[in-house]
């Protein structure tokens, strides 16, 4: 009888310890792991993975692939003075830092996450889940001078042009029609007012854009802005994200994250001059407080 009790009791502690091992592994491979295993942020910004990713030097565009595995961001090496493209992957449940190459466009990873975009050229992804080389987009896109290309899950492309010096910056879209890539068109007043229209942000589900520019209505130097999409299929008027979005310096090159949780953004801290460009985030249901009631 004594026998059966100390087995019985060493079956249940067994199965204790199983448990909590389990639990453990569950919550670190899911949840506290994520976003490079930060807090996550509220309504209002908070600078990313300070010390991680965000330094006090020159950090911009962080983007991450569907399965929020990969970060991809730019930043200008401290030793080099070049820039460069980084990524932290998620490997055995420990983010791992590692340059990609020299900067060769701005990144954007497709909602399949098949794709990343480079302004005008882009990489797929191989058998091996590795990248492969650099490819052109076809010649209708090789004249304008893209600096960020985004894409729809219906893969209708939205991208920028460089703009000259105190020049009007031009957004336009390219949507694919039965297979074939149309030809790219500029959006209306709605979204191509003003100065320095860039960086643009299609929701995947195309009911909203995002980009940055310069309007006399702003915060000072360039904000960001969102437009949502109406019933009839136009475009409503540009609403600006607010004074916890924009200051009276330079916010720029929003994205959402794959799950649709946050946003995230650049915010320059030195106005007088761009040394310091940090990566903010905050709770994407900024966007939902904005959206008009229908």
């Amino acid at each position: 009888m004594k026998k059966m009790c100390f087995i019985l009791v060493l079956v249940f502690l067994s199965a204790c310890d199983t448990k909590k091992k389990h639990s453990k592994d569950d919550n670190s491979s899911t949840t506290e792991n994520l976003y490079l295993g930060q807090k996550p942020p509220g309504l209002t910004p908070e600078i990313f993975a300070p010390g991680m990713v965000t330094t006090d030097g020159w950090e911009v565009s962080g983007v991450f692939t569907p399965d929020l595995k990969e970060f991809y961001f730019i930043r200008n090496n401290a030793e080099t003075k070049k820039q460069e493209l980084v990524v932290f992957q998620n490997k055995n449940n420990q983010w791992q830092e590692s340059i990609v190459s020299p900067r060769k466009g701005t990144p954007f990873i497709s909602p399949d996450g098949k794709t990343m975009h480079l302004g005008r050229r882009y990489k797929e992804r191989t058998q091996t889940g590795d990248w492969s080389e650099l490819k052109k987009l076809d010649s209708s896109f090789q004249e304008i001078q893209i600096m960020r290309l985004t894409t729809s899950s219906k893969g209708t492309y939205v991208f920028d042009e460089i703009g000259m010096p105190n020049g009007d910056g031009v957004i336009r879209y390219s949507q694919l029609i039965d297979g074939k890539r149309e030809e790219p068109k500029a959006f209306g007043k709605q979204i191509n007012t003003g100065k320095m229209n860039a960086h643009p942000f299609i929701a995947p589900d195309e009911s909203y854009l995002i980009w940055d520019g310069e309007r006399d209505s702003g915060y000072g130097d360039s904000d960001i802005y969102i437009s949502f999409k109406q019933q009839d299929g136009s475009w409503g008027e540009a609403i600006n994200m607010g004074n916890k979005i924009n200051t009276s310096g330079w916010e720029a090159v929003a994205c959402v994250t794959p799950d649709g949780k946050y946003l995230f953004f650049n915010r320059n801290m030195t106005p007088d001059n761009y040394d310091n460009v940090d990566i903010f985030w905050v709770d994407a249901q900024v966007i939902e407080n904005l959206r008009p009631k229908q």
